[in-house]
């Protein structure tokens, strides 16, 4: 495998990052909508996340500039504080590497990627919701459960 490169995506990703949404999405659930209906909306809802005054941002990684995969991370604002406490915490979410890329590292690069971005912008807190499969791989890079967090399921 030749090298992978590791960046921020831009509003120009949007058709790119769509397709890998389409793909990670319909691989392990039955779709409901048409494939080329869904990449269009979803299309216009990230080109208007990748704005750089957004609160989202993805990073994708590629191969030849070819996209491999990619995650996003949604900043989540709190109410100004007095204290010496970071006003944003991350949301980090669809997080996917194209299965013929997956055990080379890829997931790796990209986490430490958005990892040195929380840190360099004093943010504490990231949280996600893993799947059973993706536990083993946070906890790899110092993620770990918590009892703090609580959830509500509207069922």
């Amino acid at each position: 495998m030749g090298e992978i490169r590791v960046r921020m995506a831009s509003e120009a990703d949007a058709l790119t990052l769509a397709r890998l949404r389409y793909e990670f999405r319909s691989s392990f659930h039955q779709v409901r909508e048409d494939e080329s209906a869904f990449v269009d909306r979803c299309t216009v809802w990230m080109r208007q996340r990748l704005r750089s005054d957004s609160l989202w941002k993805c990073w994708i990684a590629e191969l030849q500039d070819t996209a491999v995969g990619d995650v996003w991370i949604q900043l989540v604002e709190k109410i100004p504080n007095p204290i010496e406490e970071p006003e944003y915490y991350i949301y980090l979410t669809n997080f996917y590497v194209r299965e013929q890329y997956r055990s080379h590292g890829v997931g790796s690069m990209m986490l430490s990627e958005i990892l040195d971005w929380v840190k360099s912008g004093n943010i504490k807190t990231v949280i996600l919701w893993p799947s059973e499969r993706s536990k083993a791989f946070y906890i790899r890079h110092g993620f770990a459960t918590t009892e703090e967090l609580m959830q509500f399921n509207n069922e």
